[in-house]
């Protein structure tokens, strides 16, 4: 089993991004605003555009971006088969090395469906 918590992850890097925006709020305010408007609804859905930022982090290898993206499908109400063909589409896109980390970011998924279904 593996030792590498998702929640934990995405908590210990809010901490880091709390004194980004303290310290460099301007640069901080220009990367959120362009997130808001990439990631909103339009011709692709907002959750359409969740796969895609989980698929690229997959590819980047980006424990952070898995995580942080795959707490975000969930708030949209992703399906486990949404996931599972995205990752599918990482897989043959990427190899091995995307292989490894859709299987993480099926691990994502699990940890904060199950942190999720506990009372709080």
């Amino acid at each position: 089993m593996s030792s590498k918590s998702f929640v934990q992850i995405t908590t210990d890097l809010s901490k880091g991004l709390e004194a980004l925006r303290a310290e460099i709020p301007d640069t901080m305010k220009g990367f959120n605003g362009m997130a808001k408007e990439a990631m909103k609804a339009g011709a692709l859905s907002a959750l359409d555009k969740e796969l895609i930022a989980l698929a690229i982090g997959v590819s980047a290898r980006c424990d952070g971006c898995v995580g942080f993206h795959v707490k975000a499908l969930i708030r949209l109400g992703v399906t486990r088969e949404q996931l599972m063909e995205t990752l599918g589409v990482c897989t043959y896109m990427g190899g091995g090395p995307s292989l490894m980390y859709a299987a993480e970011a099926v691990r994502a998924y699990d940890e904060f469906i199950a942190k999720a279904a506990k009372p709080a």
